[in-house]
């Protein structure tokens, strides 16, 4: 995978970005957040379907991900899923096209039920922050909580901040943090851009979005459908019985192999992270004829 941009002294095209006077203050200082940012009083809620924005009762009972997965509704599968592979189609080519240039970048995941100021918030913000000085884009969900402070963290430094977010049945929206934003309809496209424009995956607290996360990114390094990408968990007393459980149980009866769990670095230390990550591979320039993002090997790091 190539980059335009690589690591290290070089700045960031655009770091003078239009709109740079809201990252400071003002910016996270302004009541813009849940409900107040979705759409007028006069419309309530808000939901976006990539160009098209509904509002009010023009919003559908279902998303695009249920009315493809629903095997209910068997008989439109003649009618309308040969036309659908035309709308997944054009949300990789929107994605792609929108990724292409990203520099080396990293994933972080939480829970979007985190509340500002909790502690899991408060080491996503550092974590953000930490990826942008040492050259990192930082990717997230684009919405609240974890995703929000990874992407607060990441402008703050001046580092790049990119969302991807999903249509929901619920209201989430793309947190105010986000520079480059992407509204996906469907949770695999949206899975692909996660993984394909990132060096790593940085995984906080959260809930079963996160978990999907974590164990499909360990899936993908195990069968080496990706390049032995680093995985990072931080919080070691929320990820403790879980490594604990995979060691115990899963390894001992053989679920797993007795190296697997070296794919993961469980720390507290945002610091320890970024140099876990950095240390992993050395990010090679474009052009230079060697893939962006390859890493050189792993050290033991759960046991």
């Amino acid at each position: 995978m190539e980059h335009k941009n690589g690591r290290g002294g070089k700045e960031r095209p655009g770091s003078e970005r239009p709109g740079s006077e809201r990252h400071g203050s003002e910016r996270h200082g302004s009541e813009r957040h849940g409900s107040e940012r979705h759409g007028s009083e006069r419309h309530g809620s808000e939901r976006h379907r990539g160009a098209v924005t509904l509002r009010g009762e023009a919003i559908p009972a279902t998303t695009a991900d249920q009315r493809l997965l629903d095997s209910r509704a068997r008989a439109d599968w003649k009618q309308k899923d040969a036309w659908r592979t035309l709308r997944i189609l054009s949300e990789f080519v929107e994605g792609f096209d929108t990724l292409a240039d990203l520099p080396p970048a990293v994933s972080v995941f939480g829970s979007a039920r985190a509340k500002p100021g909790s502690s899991e918030c408060e080491l996503a913000e550092r974590l953000g922050a930490a990826l942008a000085r040492a050259g990192y884009a930082v990717i997230t969900g684009g919405g609240p909580g974890v995703m929000e402070a990874a992407n607060k963290g990441a402008s703050e430094a001046g580092g790049l901040s990119v969302g991807l977010g999903i249509e929901l049945p619920f209201e989430q929206g793309m947190n105010e943090w986000v520079d480059i934003g992407i509204d996906f309809r469907y949770f695999f496209c949206r899975k692909t851009m996660f993984v394909k424009y990132a060096q790593a995956f940085c995984v906080l607290p959260g809930g079963f979005g996160t978990m999907d996360e974590l164990f499909e990114a360990l899936t993908l390094v195990q069968t080496g459908k990706v390049t032995r990408f680093p995985v990072v968990l931080l919080g070691t007393a929320y990820w403790q019985g879980l490594i604990d459980w995979m060691r115990d149980t899963m390894r001992v009866e053989g679920k797993i192999g007795p190296n697997d769990l070296d794919l993961l670095r469980l720390t507290d230390d945002v610091d320890e992270a970024v140099r876990h990550i950095l240390d992993a591979g050395e990010i090679s320039p474009a052009g230079d004829g060697a893939g962006a993002g390859q890493v050189q090997g792993f050290e033991r790091s759960v046991d």
